[in-house]
């Protein structure tokens, strides 16, 4: 086994002893990642399959490109003038960060990647993993000085992976599922607006995924409970249930522009809820 492989094996096995120790013998929920949103070969084989393995945000978002064009402008919001005081709250909103990032490196708006890059480096740090992040960082603004699409989204999918083996090994690997959360949320209210913005059955079909809602479900139950009883948490719960139930589609029969839209708005009331801090 490499270091690489065995540092992580380490940090894991820290982590379970850690879990086991604060929430006795039952231990946390644990989820089944859907194996098309793993990452790579390499890490599926260093990490296996287990509770502390989440969805790859690139992996999210490769399924946007079939969605293009995206709608980018509709679905922005205005930054907040301040980041969050609480390490859950920093977690996910740095799941939207890098979900950005691939949005608009996506999109070609490559001018905007230094303030991104910038806003990584400050949430990373803020969170215990600045040195992990500041080296993507400078990786992120030498590839679009150079317009280098491929190392871009490469760049921005080792943030998100380093950031959470460091998590991990600092026991904190709740948050490394909120940080995939959050990336998905952003994922979906951008594609549920592609899809309804241009419907069709076939693009219909890239967001009507419901074992992507379970995993989700799952894994918000499994989080500690100073964080999963909070009632924001317990509302995206009820919200991902009930999108589980509206992702499915009947044997022989097609996705509707009606399903698209309702789906679209429970998408806006994860982003609503994903983004209230914790005061």
């Amino acid at each position: 086994m490499s270091f690489y492989g065995m540092r992580i094996r380490i940090g894991l096995t820290l982590m379970a002893l850690y879990s086991g120790l604060c929430y006795g013998q039952e231990g946390a929920v644990k989820a089944n990642v859907p194996e098309d949103f793993l990452d790579d070969a390499h890490f599926r084989e260093e990490l296996g399959v287990n509770e502390f393995t989440a969805p790859s945000i690139s992996n999210l978002f490769d399924t946007l490109q079939f969605l293009m064009p995206l709608p980018l402008i509709e679905t922005q919001r205005a930054p907040n003038a301040r980041m969050p005081l609480d390490r859950a709250d920093l977690a996910i909103e740095l799941g939207f960060l890098i979900a950005d990032g691939f949005l608009i490196v996506q999109a070609g708006q490559l001018d905007k990647v230094e303030k991104m890059a910038s806003d990584l480096t400050l949430y990373g740090k803020a969170l215990g993993a600045g040195d992990k992040i500041n080296s993507h960082a400078a990786s992120l603004l030498e590839s679009a000085k150079k317009q280098d699409v491929d190392t871009l989204k490469k760049e921005l999918a080792s943030t998100q992976r380093d950031v959470e083996i460091e998590l991990v090994t600092l026991r904190d690997a709740d948050l490394a599922h909120l940080i995939s959360l959050g990336g998905w949320i952003r994922a979906l209210e951008v594609s549920t607006a592609a899809v309804d913005k241009q419907f069709s059955p076939e693009r219909a079909a890239k967001v009507m995924r419901e074992d992507i809602a379970d995993y989700y479900t799952e894994s918000v139950a499994g989080l500690e409970p100073r964080i999963s009883e909070r009632p924001t948490y317990l509302e995206i719960r009820d919200v991902l249930s009930g999108l589980r139930n509206e992702m499915v589609i009947p044997k022989g029969e097609e996705a509707t522009p009606e399903k698209i839209k309702e789906i679209r708005a429970q998408a806006g009331k994860l982003v609503e809820l994903a983004l209230q801090r914790q005061e």
